[in-house]
């Protein structure tokens, strides 16, 4: 007992599934060595209670319960033979090596816009009714700028903008008459999240009024004071 517990985690066996830690999977060789069945199943059940509480947000999620078992099977080296509530992956499925996936060979001719606007300005291509037509220009637009100056870190003229959809389009692309696209500032800017700590607008405006009310009382006598001085 003394030299187990003087081993260091480095010298002992690795865990198969280490955000669960050691004693856990302690646990789970526990049930292997249980011989009967439906013993074995209820102990089974007792190790994803306590499995669950390292998660208790997500404790009681169908599928997160499901995902419970998968791993209580991999740690056991699927080994164990009890009665679950769902079916249970096989080791060979967990070894298939996924397929390779290809790379693109797409070539975008403006990186900095991204494949996206392309898609938008198919979209544009082969759009028929003029409102849903002017609507995603504006939007198009709006994006390019967008993307403009998050890679660039620079201010860029609406007509800059113009002449790159219309290189991407293809042709002269007829932009609706009187277009304003939006202020740098808003286009980057980001929302701000409420704050729960900040005291009631009620409370903020009778405390400001409060302490207006005390600072012209206080700030009488010095202007009349001024005042004598201007006098004199």
């Amino acid at each position: 007992m003394e030299e187990e517990e003087l081993k260091y985690n480095t010298q002992r066996k690795k865990l198969i599934l280490p955000e669960y830690g050691r004693n856990i999977h302690i646990m789970v060789n526990y049930l292997l060595t249980i011989k009967d069945r439906e013993e074995r199943t209820k102990a089974a059940k007792t190790v994803i209670d306590v499995m669950g509480n390292l998660y208790p947000h997500l404790r009681d999620v169908p599928d997160f319960r499901h995902k419970l078992w998968d791993h209580l099977a991999i740690m056991s080296d699927f080994k164990l033979d009890i009665d679950t509530p769902y079916p249970l992956p096989s080791m060979e499925k967990l070894q298939e090596k996924p397929e390779r996936l290809s790379y693109g060979t797409h070539h975008i001719k403006y990186r900095h816009y991204g494949k996206l606007v392309e898609k938008l300005i198919e979209e544009i291509r082969n759009q028929k009714d003029p409102e849903q037509k002017r609507a995603l220009i504006v939007l198009t637009a709006n994006h390019m700028k967008k993307s403009f100056l998050t890679w660039n870190k620079d201010s860029v003229e609406d007509e800059q903008i113009y002449n790159d959809i219309n290189t991407l389009y293809g042709s002269t692309l007829i932009l609706p008459e009187g277009i304003t696209l939006s202020n740098p500032k808003d286009l980057l800017q980001k929302k701000n999240k409420p704050n729960s700590n900040k005291p009631a607008n009620n409370n903020n405006k009778n405390f400001s009024k409060s302490n207006n009310n005390n600072k012209g009382n206080n700030n009488r006598p010095h202007y009349k004071k001024q005042n004598n001085n201007n006098g004199n």
